[in-house]
């Protein structure tokens, strides 16, 4: 499709009352699983991201990396191991886990971000302790609930107009690194930052009423809906921790919180300079 300079301009004026209001704002995007795979979508999804940041919205990026983290277990030999969806890491899988999510993941999230142009710091949850964190499960090994956000780390970055890009891995005074969550630190990240919204690019459309229907997308809900939602067995499956982190977040503080498919060319773009938006929309009480 063809577009002339006056098509160019006429978007551009559509965004500016979006650009005004979220301007100084802090937006924190969580953005991993499945919706990371494609390289070619990944490189879209930074430079998204980095326009977003030049036109003054204060972007907070949090990566998770699953998927990464299971095929450096297979190159080294080690099988998976999942319980109720959560990996199962032992000590010998908690540094595979520190290594590709702190090392490769972020490391190149942060370069991808800074060639398109973004200013960008990678740090993990383990830097300034920023999360601290328990043993969750002791069949589950170095998996950890969030004891404590220590957000000062992140809002110096900020301070200094650096994109902070976020890899999940916790820590405890005892030295212990912990394996966290993505959806779960990105909720209390945004909830300590009091941050206008939390993005979470997933590889899911949204909540729908019919999950084998995408037509049948919600595109907002109030926290006590999707409680009802859920008791209908609408909201099921994966898609119970992903809600409850919304709520999570809410709970903390954060105005709203939107779940999008993250392989959808520009979505987050659509959410943020567009009345129409993507995804589904989590609010407290207010649509």
């Amino acid at each position: 499709m063809n577009f002339s300079n006056a098509d160019r301009a006429e978007v551009i004026t559509q965004a500016l009352p979006y650009i005004k209001r979220y301007n100084g704002k802090i937006v924190v995007v969580k953005y991993g699983g499945n919706a990371m795979i494609n390289e070619d979508l990944k490189e879209q999804v930074m430079e998204d991201i980095v326009l977003l940041s030049l036109i003054g919205v204060k972007i907070v990026l949090v990566h998770g990396g699953g998927p990464e983290i299971s095929e450096m277990m297979d190159k080294l030999g080690k099988k998976p191991e999942f319980v109720d969806g959560l990996r199962v890491t032992d000590k010998e899988t908690i540094d595979i886990v520190q290594m590709v999510l702190a090392g490769k993941v972020n490391k190149t999230l942060v370069n991808l971000l800074e060639m398109k142009g973004g200013k960008a710091m990678g740090i993990s949850g383990m830097d300034g302790r920023l999360i601290e964190a328990k043993v969750k499960s002791e069949k589950l090994g170095f998996v950890g609930n969030i004891t404590k956000i220590n957000i000062a780390p992140v809002v110096d970055l900020l301070e200094k107009d650096y994109i902070p890009v976020i890899s999940t891995i916790g820590c405890d005074r005892n030295g212990n690194s912990y394996n966290i969550n993505g959806d779960t630190a990105a909720a209390f990240i945004a909830g300590a930052l009091n941050a206008e919204r939390l993005i979470m690019m997933t590889d899911i459309a949204g909540i729908l009423r019919d999950k084998d229907d995408p037509e049948t997308l919600i595109p907002a809900v109030t926290v006590k809906e999707a409680q009802q939602l859920r008791e209908e067995g609408i909201i099921s499956g994966g898609m119970i921790p992903k809600v409850d982190c919304c709520i999570e977040a809410i709970n903390e503080g954060v105005k709203n919180v939107t779940i999008m498919d993250g392989r959808v060319p520009h979505s987050i773009l659509m959410e943020i300079l567009t009345n129409e938006g993507a995804g589904t929309m989590v609010v407290g009480e207010e649509k």
